[in-house]
Formats: structure tokens, C-alpha cells, sequence
């Protein structure tokens, strides 16, 4: 079974995201739980500073970056836009 961890950088940027896009990633969240390779996620490998992370889609700009810290352990370290995130 699946388990979150959620990094504190995470979690002060989550707290002051607007509720729709927190409804968005709770939705996500669990579709990633179920099944982390849906395509509906575009989950993706991410280089750069964030090479050994990955990212998957909460909506069409909104991302959360993770990294796999143990087997089935997800360790969730920011959520923002693309740009924000990126660049």
C-alpha cells in the first residue's frame, strides 16, 4: 500500500492554494494512491534541480513534485504552477 509523506514547503503552499485546487489535488492525490502511472496524471521524471523527482498534473498548470523515498513511501515537496515550480 501506497503512503504520502508531505514535506513542510509542501504543506505551507498547499494551506494557500484556493479550495477549488485543493478539491483538484485531493482528487489526484487519491487517483495517484489507486494507480501512480494513469495517464490522466502525466506523471514524468523530472531533470534539472529536480533530477530524482517526479511531477504529475493536479489541473492543466497546477503540479506537485515528489520523490520516492522508500518503496511505495512518496515524499510530496511542492505544488505550484508550472512556472512557478520550473522556473
Amino acid at each position: 500500500m501506497k503512503s504520502i509523506l508531505l514535506h513542510k514547503h509542501f504543506e505551507k503552499k498547499y494551506s494557500k492554494l484556493p479550495k477549488k485546487i485543493n478539491e483538484a489535488f485531493k482528487e489526484r492525490r487519491n487517483l495517484f494512491l489507486e494507480d501512480m502511472h494513469n495517464p490522466i496524471l502525466g506523471t514524468h521524471a523530472l531533470h534539472g534541480k529536480y533530477k530524482g523527482y517526479q511531477s504529475f498534473n493536479v489541473t492543466g498548470n497546477i503540479r506537485v513534485v515528489y520523490k520516492e523515498e522508500k518503496e511505495d513511501i512518496f515524499l510530496f515537496v511542492d505544488i505550484g504552477t508550472h512556472p512557478e515550480l520550473y522556473s
